[in-house]
């Protein structure tokens, strides 16, 4: 008899590829739409803030709710339903003003519904990627993750041309034009072949790793490189045009496009580099040059410093999240689903509260007695330095992050273990 053909998983990995496109769009939707919503609802740059909170929170909770959920029933009718949670959050979103008479109530309730998909993606995507059989792991993880790149840059230049182009009011109709791209999505994984998850007898369980100091490092190197990725590129755009007096069309795509491009060719150039990649230096190389481009945009008094500083972040973040997750599974390959969705709560949770801390520190900063003299003696206004402020304080997130990977690298040496 002639040997089965073997699958062919090139509409799986696409698949992925795009429900990474979606994430992305589930997550910086949103702040580009920051300063129309704030304007037209007299919205706060904490409750701004808070949405984000809201939306990583709520990835959170599907991270860790559905971990063991994922290893019992499997891939397929999770994947095939998430880009579905994605659109009906779109829409509520969308018809926030005519649903709600509090529109805030209406804008957390989609949030709520889109970020369970994005959740549920972050959950579901590497492992699906990680168990299709491949000798290059690292080059299919990261590739994987520059889509969530691609995507930020796509969402930000279109979002930010069609509200050059017809306005701030215009944005119910980019949040329903971009909820096609989930539908897309769902028919995709509707057949797609899907590798085998590690069975269950094979499996090393949670307790069994949950309390070891590699772990609980890596899980909080992914917090603060979270925190690191997140808040620079959920602020930018808003920092720009408030903080530095660039227009929107400027900041946004010199800004938070050049971050998201840098990002995304940071992880396809380590992909290339497949296992010559030493990955936990990269992480501490990444993390020091995050903490120079934090100082550099709060501080410089140049904007087009800022503008660069702000892209170079981009590169310097991009290995952080997927570098870790890569690295957890070198280290554990015999877990499951649950090993990637604990480390996805913890990126995360790195990135609500810290996107949440800058709008927190930039309004609360302002109330100081001290803070207007300060303004004043530096020739900006309340708003413009309370954002400095808030940009400032998150240089403490790299810097956690580099003393985690740095302390791993540490302990990987004394055991011996391949970095």
């Amino acid at each position: 008899m002639p040997s089965p053909q073997p699958i062919s998983y090139k509409s799986t990995i696409l698949a992925c590829y795009v429900g990474n496109f979606v994430q992305s769009i589930v997550i910086n939707l949103t702040p580009i739409l920051f300063i129309p919503l704030r304007e037209e609802f007299g919205f706060s740059f904490e409750q701004l803030g808070l949405l984000i909170l809201i939306n990583f929170m709520t990835q959170v909770t599907c991270d860790i709710a559905f971990s063991g959920v994922v290893d019992k029933y499997g891939f397929r009718p999770f994947i095939v339903a998430t880009p579905l949670l994605a659109a009906l959050g779109f829409l509520i979103f969308a018809f926030t003003p005519q649903l709600f008479s509090h529109p805030y109530t209406g804008f957390v309730i989609g949030t709520i519904i889109f970020s369970s998909s994005g959740g549920l993606l972050e959950l579901l995507l590497s492992p699906i990627i990680n168990s299709i059989p491949t000798e290059e792991k690292t080059t299919a993880m990261t590739v994987l993750h520059s889509f969530y790149s691609w995507g930020q840059v796509t969402v930000v230049l279109v979002t930010t041309l069609l509200i050059f182009l017809f306005g701030r009011t215009f944005w119910p109709l980019i949040i329903l034009f971009w909820t096609l791209v989930p539908l897309a999505n769902f028919f995709m994984f509707l057949k797609v072949p899907l590798a085998p998850a590690i069975p269950e007898k094979d499996r090393i369980g949670m307790s069994e790793l949950i309390w070891k100091p590699f772990f609980i490092m890596a899980f909080f190197g992914i917090a603060f490189g979270g925190a690191s990725e997140a808040t620079i590129s959920q602020w930018s755009s808003a920092f720009m045009e408030k903080g530095m007096q660039i227009p929107k069309i400027i900041g946004d795509t010199a800004g938070m496009c050049m971050f998201a491009m840098m990002m995304g060719i940071g992880r396809v150039y380590f992909g290339s580099m497949g296992s010559k990649l030493n990955i936990n230096k990269a992480l501490i190389l990444g993390s020091i040059l995050a903490i120079l481009c934090y100082f550099t945009v709060a501080l410089s008094p140049y904007s087009s410093v800022s503008l660069i500083a702000c892209a170079i972040c981009g590169l310097a973040v991009s290995l952080l999240w997927p570098g870790t997750l890569l690295l957890a599974s070198r280290k554990y390959p015999m877990a499951g689903a649950w090993l990637f969705a604990i480390l996805a709560a913890g990126g995360d949770i790195g990135a609500s509260i810290g996107p949440w801390s800058v709008g927190f520190i930039t309004d609360k900063s302002q109330q100081l007695s001290w803070f207007l003299p300060l303004a004043k003696l530096t020739g900006l206004s309340p708003e413009q330095l309370g954002l400095r402020t808030g940009i400032f304080s998150a240089t403490l997130f790299p810097f956690i992050a580099f003393l985690c990977f740095f302390w791993i690298l540490n302990k990987n040496k004394k055991d011996g273990t391949p970095v």
